[in-house]
């Protein structure tokens, strides 16, 4: 019988709904190129806090707090991107 790890299911499944929150801005502001009204600030300061969960995943030795916070922050750094290019 397999023997299921219920609290790292229940730690992709978040990681994945907060990872894919991001998706549909950076698909909007990769079609649109308008980001007059992103905070450049919030993404900072979420990039930090993505960063510092990163952190905390790999000294507590928890895949699914690093994979969601390394594939979110990707995503938050395109759309930080996207806001210093096209302002």
């Amino acid at each position: 019988m397999m023997n299921i790890n219920y609290t790292a299911v229940i730690g992709l499944i978040a990681g994945a709904c907060t990872t894919i929150s991001l998706l549909p801005q950076v698909i909007k502001t990769f079609k649109t190129r308008e980001t007059k009204d992103i905070s450049m600030a919030m993404y900072i300061i979420l990039i930090s806090g993505m960063l510092l969960w990163i952190i905390y995943g790999v000294l507590i030795e928890a895949p699914p707090v690093i994979l969601a916070n390394a594939l979110s922050m990707l995503l938050a750094l395109i759309i930080l991107i996207f806001k210093i290019k096209y302002g």
